[in-house]
This record gives C-alpha cells, sequence and structure tokens, in this order.
C-alpha cells in the first residue's frame, strides 16, 4: 500500500444528528482530532445539529458543522447558528454548501453568499470547507462549476480564512485524480478530502450514487468491487481506497479520505481503525 498509510492519517467522517449516540459510543476507536462533519438536513432541528458538535467536541474530535445557505431565512438566522456553535466551542471550522432546496429560504443563494457576507470571519471561523464535484453535478453544468469553484476558493482567501475542499463520494480513481490534477493545474492549492462510502449495502450504494450523479457503470463497479448485476451484499472502500494510495504522488497535494457512513456509522469507524492498522502493520 505505496502511499495509503498517508491517505488514511487525518481522514474525516460525516454524520447526522441522529448519528450523535453512536458517535458518542464509539468515539474512543477514533484517533483524537478527527474531522467530524455534521450535515445539515431540513430534518433535523438547529438545536439537534448544535448537539451532535458539542459531543463530538467532548470526545476530543474536530466537529466542522455544515451550514446550508438556501437555507438560512436572514442574516440574523445565520449569526445565531454562529454564535450557537460558538457557545458549544463547535465553530472553528464550518462547511459551506448551497443546500438542497431550489428556492432560497431567504438572501443567501449559494455557498458564496455566505462566505462573502464576511459573518464567518467575524463569528471567529477560522477554517471554509466546501464542496466539489470530480464527476460533475447533476443540475449544474460544467462551466459554471467551475466558475463558482473557483469564486468561492477567491471568496475564502479574500476572508482571510483557510480552507478545504471535499469532493462527492466517487466508485473511480481516475475521475477523482483527474480532478485534482485539473485543480492543482488552475493554481487551487487547498487540502482535499476524497469523499469514499463507508462500508454500505450495494442497493444503497446503488441509490445514492444515482440521486448524486455518481458514475456506476459495469466495469467502474467491479474495479470499486461489486457488481450491477448482483446487488445483495455490502461493498467498502478497500479497492478504491488502495488503489487511490498507490496512485498519489507529491504534484496532487494535500489528500485525505472523507468517509460518508450512509446510517452505518459504526461499520465505517471500524472500518478506518482497520484499515489504518492494516497498512501500519510491518511486512510479512
Amino acid at each position: 500500500m505505496h502511499r495509503t498509510p498517508t491517505l488514511l492519517e487525518d481522514l474525516s467522517v460525516e454524520i447526522t444528528a441522529r448519528d450523535t449516540a453512536t458517535l458518542v459510543a464509539h468515539a474512543g476507536d477514533l484517533p483524537a482530532g478527527t474531522r467530524v462533519s455534521v450535515t445539515h438536513l431540513g430534518t433535523e432541528g438547529a438545536a439537534e445539529r448544535r448537539e451532535a458538535a458539542a459531543a463530538a467536541a467532548r470526545a476530543a474530535l474536530v466537529p466542522v458543522p455544515h451550514v446550508a445557505a438556501r437555507r438560512l431565512a436572514s442574516p440574523s438566522e445565520l449569526a445565531s447558528t454562529l454564535e450557537g456553535l460558538r457557545r458549544h466551542d463547535a465553530h472553528g471550522r464550518l462547511f459551506v454548501v448551497g443546500g438542497d432546496p431550489r428556492t432560497p429560504t431567504g438572501p443567501y443563494a449559494s455557498a458564496l453568499d455566505v462566505i462573502a457576507s464576511g459573518a464567518l470571519a467575524t463569528a471567529g471561523v477560522r477554517e471554509v470547507g466546501i464542496g466539489a464535484y470530480p464527476e460533475g453535478h447533476p443540475a449544474i453544468a460544467d462551466d459554471a462549476l467551475w466558475a463558482a469553484l473557483d469564486a468561492k476558493v477567491a471568496a475564502i482567501a479574500d476572508q482571510g480564512l483557510a480552507g478545504s475542499l471535499t469532493t462527492q463520494f466517487s466508485f473511480d480513481v481516475d475521475a477523482v485524480l483527474t480532478w485534482v490534477e485539473r485543480i492543482r493545474e488552475r493554481g487551487i492549492e487547498l487540502p482535499v478530502r476524497v469523499g469514499v462510502p463507508g462500508p454500505a449495502g450495494v442497493r444503497r450504494l446503488i441509490a445514492f450514487a444515482r440521486r448524486c450523479g455518481v458514475g456506476t457503470s459495469a466495469g467502474i463497479a467491479r474495479k470499486y468491487g461489486f457488481s450491477l448485476a448482483s446487488l445483495a451484499g455490502t461493498a467498502g472502500p478497500d479497492a478504491f481506497v488502495e488503489d487511490l494510495g498507490a496512485r498519489l504522488t507529491p504534484e496532487h497535494g494535500e489528500v485525505r479520505l472523507h468517509l460518508y457512513t450512509f446510517g452505518t456509522l459504526d461499520a465505517t469507524i471500524a472500518w478506518a481503525a482497520a484499515a489504518r492498522m492494516a497498512a501500519t502493520a510491518p511486512a510479512g
């Protein structure tokens, strides 16, 4: 596993508020300082998300709450959201997304609007994560997607904040590496967290992939470790991670993993612990 040990260092996991109890129960199986992203779902309230972030902080993990721009009704709601996170010491790192609603609830139509508002820097946020799409976005043209990425990266720098990129999950190492090479050619040097699903049922993986516009050709699925001809069973990211780790070079810059749990946080944490152990075990 050429560079897999490095790839597995400082990985991050993504949870929803409903995963809080599982996170608390298994936090000891994650290295201290592991980043825990807390998604902003419309079915969960602000208090639930704050508690999930606070639970991560109490467990010596690093909370990364999501802020969904189009779900914010007003600048005062953004300010109160940031203040609530600050009271739980969970505001230092945020992940800012546009969010699912097609029509904004308030004045923020995109992640860029939130970043450029200046509210994050004023509230003491130090680092802003933004989303990225190596295989494109099902609802956004490629030219617009690249322009938005460039604008968000510039806005983060203009606000004097650190930044990072977290990609949509993928089954295709070729697509991910091509995208990383393209952003480096564009002069984007931010750290990249490559999204990969933790162990999950194949049917669930396919359903999420179709929803997110992720490629699932027969060849890609086979390389990842499952077959489109048989959707029974579970697939894990082992083959993807080993291939990605073996092919990374210094020219790709800082690259780590971001694990999407899809409701299987306990299994994902167990996979990560086993992968780190296997990657660092002496040969033979």
